[in-house]
């Protein structure tokens, strides 16, 4: 039977995507591109062969670092054909860098060991001063990153006093280096004890990542602080330590007061204590003039002329009662003097009619009793008479 080149191709595929589902391959990058779509072509090579791969834009998302020209991996994925032009490749569906699978799950191990003994509980961890006298440094005396620390804390707080222990910090000894001066400066009275280095790959920040290392800072009596690598960087250390910066310039930002924020800060309370004096000053001295005030209101001589002001109230008032009073008397008078003169005998002048008198009292006839002496007067006479006889009408 004869197949077109399509045909044979399709075969081809089925057989080849059928029968290699899964494929482990160690080797050599070459010829690496990042396409437009996302996609990422690269050949896998060993010292006599070849061998084309492909990873689409789903798995490359997944990548935590960027494929270099001669970076040895492990590649996991599946043969494929593509069968416009004949040619079989590996779909990845993941690429690690060859060594680092080891010492990945080496890592997530001792996390998870380290996570279930309370290693990275918030409890355990110690607070760190606001303003810290005394720093230890164990980093490379060396490195650019103890460069870096020491400028930002020249900018930041130049009072604080820096001491450098230099250790190794890559390499088999390294771990055992820290540790020891870990150690050392526990000892020595420090507010702060800073470990740490500058960036590189997971081999050459591995000393941070060792068992021994984390339990020397774990019982450390001094706050320590994990300033190792790059941002994206986690070591274990960074887990244990009572604070993780993300570099080693940082850890300094992190730890060390701003000295020009705090000048500031003094500026700010200096105008609000001057503030809050005068208010004060102002407070009191208006409670000054209240007391003030009252004290003149109180003294001997206003209460002499507050008196001597009643005294002359009491005087008018005095005066206005004593000529109401005497005024109503004087109209009573006027009134008894008219009521008088109308009842005077001397004064009637009608005929017949007298007033009759007992004893300088005037009476009237039923009070009369036989031999009485009255007087009998009217306005022109005043007769002496004595009662002889008395019939009732």
């Amino acid at each position: 039977m004869t197949l077109s080149v399509s045909a044979l191709n399709e075969q081809i595929k089925n057989v080849l995507e059928s029968t290699f589902t899964r494929v482990y391959v160690e080797a050599e990058l070459s010829r690496i591109t990042y396409h437009n779509s996302g996609h990422i072509y690269f050949t896998l090579k060993d010292a006599t062969a070849t061998i084309r791969a492909v990873m689409f834009r789903g798995n490359a998302k997944r990548l935590k670092f960027r494929l270099e020209e001669g970076l040895k991996v492990l590649v996991d994925g599946a043969l494929t054909l593509y069968k416009p032009r004949g040619e079989y490749q590996i779909n990845c569906f993941s690429v690690e860098p060859s060594g680092a699978g080891a010492l990945a799950l080496a890592y997530e191990q001792l996390k998870e060991r380290l996570k279930q003994q309370g290693y990275f509980e918030s409890t355990c961890k110690k607070s760190l001063p606001a303003f810290p006298r005394k720093i230890a440094v164990i980093t490379s005396a060396t490195g650019a990153a103890l460069q870096d620390m020491l400028r930002v804390a020249s900018e930041r707080w130049p009072l604080v006093q820096i001491d450098v222990y230099d250790v190794l910090v890559q390499g088999e000894r390294a771990a055992p280096s820290i540790v020891k001066m870990v150690t050392y400066a526990d000892t020595q009275e420090y507010d702060i004890i800073v470990i740490g280095r500058g960036g590189g790959s997971i081999e050459d920040l591995w000393a941070f990542n060792e068992e021994t290392v984390a339990e020397a800072i774990f019982h450390a009596n001094t706050p320590v602080v994990s300033a190792v690598g790059h941002e994206i960087d986690w070591v274990i250390s960074d887990y244990v330590a009572d604070l993780r910066a993300p570099t080693p310039s940082a850890a300094m930002q992190m730890i060390l007061p701003d000295m020009n924020e705090m000048r500031q800060t003094l500026d700010s309370l200096g105008t609000q204590m001057t503030q809050g004096i005068m208010q004060k000053i102002r407070y009191e001295q208006e409670s000054v003039l209240a007391l003030k005030r009252s004290f003149s209101n109180l003294s001997i001589p206003n209460r002499l002329k507050q008196q001597a002001e009643e005294i002359k109230e009491l005087n008018i008032r005095f005066h206005q009662s004593i000529r109401i009073v005497l005024d109503a008397k004087r109209r009573d008078l006027k009134h008894i003097e008219a009521l008088l003169h109308a009842n005077n005998p001397k004064l009637r002048s009608k005929k017949g009619i007298a007033q009759i008198s007992k004893n300088g009292k005037v009476i009237a006839l039923s009070d009369l009793h036989v031999n009485d002496d009255v007087h009998l007067m009217d306005s022109a006479y005043d007769i002496v008479a004595t009662i002889k006889t008395i019939e009732k009408i």
